[in-house]
């Protein structure tokens, strides 16, 4: 039985100082660059039944730095939409907003999605990999709040419960199962790489 494989994509300029990232296509830095290409050592040992990525420049440019050819870009696997708090750090968020949390809150104005709006996209998107289990893993190449909203959810819990899950940038985790039972197989797992800096 194969697993769902979780890979967050590589460093921006945006994730590298805070800044609540989402629509905004941007590319990896030259730091996410070398973290990304990290990542083919970890993933050297898969069989992927296949290899879906959100639609965002940073997920794709992940995918093909790690070595992997993707057989779909999915839109349900894209970052949870921030709406009027994009590009802008929790610090600058709450000097307005003081309680104000991704997993209480959700995104704020247009464009916003609540968690109930991201846990029906992750519930697809988990739905139809794992379909493919029986093949081989399956690769989500996404994003830090939509991947922990995958993996609460893959263990029947609610998209808020994504907060006891943290993910650092270009960083591999699998959802698969224990006796029978869904489990988190592996979690935020990183390759050793130079600083570009």
């Amino acid at each position: 039985m194969g697993e769902i494989v979780l890979i967050r994509h590589g460093e921006t300029t945006w994730s590298a100082s805070g800044r609540h990232t989402s629509v905004t296509d941007l590319d990896l830095t030259d730091t996410g660059v070398a973290q990304a290409k990290g990542l083919t050592s970890l993933l050297a040992d898969r069989k992927f039944a296949a290899i879906w990525a959100s639609p965002r420049v940073r997920a794709v440019q992940t995918a093909a730095l790690a070595g992997l050819t993707i057989t779909e870009v999915k839109p349900d696997l894209a970052e949870w939409a921030y709406g009027d708090y994009e590009g802008r750090t929790l610090d600058e968020i709450r000097a307005t907003d003081p309680d104000w949390t991704i997993w209480t809150g959700g995104g704020k104005g247009p464009g916003g999605e609540s968690a109930s709006e991201v846990e029906e996209r992750l519930d697809r998107v988990i739905a139809e990999a794992s379909g493919l289990l029986d093949e081989g893993d399956v690769a989500f190449v996404a994003h830090g709040h939509s991947l922990r909203v995958a993996a609460a959810r893959w263990l029947g819990r609610p998209a808020g419960d994504g907060r006891d899950f943290t993910i650092d940038t270009a960083s591999v985790a699998a959802l698969g199962f224990e006796h029978g039972r869904r489990a988190v197989t592996l979690w935020n797992l990183t390759a050793a790489v130079a600083s570009a800096e």
